[in-house]
């Protein structure tokens, strides 16, 4: 008989299904897990038990996540690798699937992002200064996770 008392303890097998539903929801890192976990009142060996079943039963994989998670934010929040490599970092993603994750992300339509973004935030800018106005949108793009040369080499061809 599973026990659960004021503090929110689950069981083993309720915590395991619980878990399963939010690693089948989206693809998770194994940090989202753990602190999931550690919510949930598992610790010790029953939370390393329910991860290594995640992992064998694959609701939990590394290399998934950090492939999905690299491709959304650029596509859909439009970061830079700078920017995505940072966030999976601050996940403990290994540098193996970072490396994966990465390498979803076609050069040629990064480009095509990076100077997208920079035109479409040039004619939002009011700013009349040639060289600040650069100086914005550099600011811009190197906050949006891009490299600085590939931002230098686009605003070259912008603005010339």
């Amino acid at each position: 008989m599973e026990k659960k008392n004021k503090k929110g303890y689950v069981g083993k097998t309720t915590a395991l299904e619980k878990l399963q539903r939010y690693c089948a929801y989206q693809d998770r890192c194994h940090k989202e897990v753990r602190s999931k976990l550690l919510d949930l009142g598992m610790y010790g060996d029953d939370l390393e038990d329910i991860i290594v079943s995640l992992i064998q039963d694959d609701f939990l994989n590394e290399e998934r996540f950090a492939r999905s998670y690299a491709r959304g934010k650029f596509r859909m929040k439009k970061w830079g690798r700078v920017k995505i490599t940072r966030e999976l970092k601050f996940r403990n993603i290994s540098p193996y699937c970072l490396k994966k994750g990465l390498s979803e992300i076609n050069e040629e339509e990064y480009l095509g992002v990076l100077m997208e973004l920079l035109v479409k935030k040039s004619g939002s800018l009011r700013e009349k200064d040639r060289y600040k106005k650069r100086k914005k949108l550099f600011d811009y793009a190197l906050n949006k996770g891009f490299e600085t040369e590939l931002i230098r080499i686009c605003l070259k061809d912008l603005t010339d």
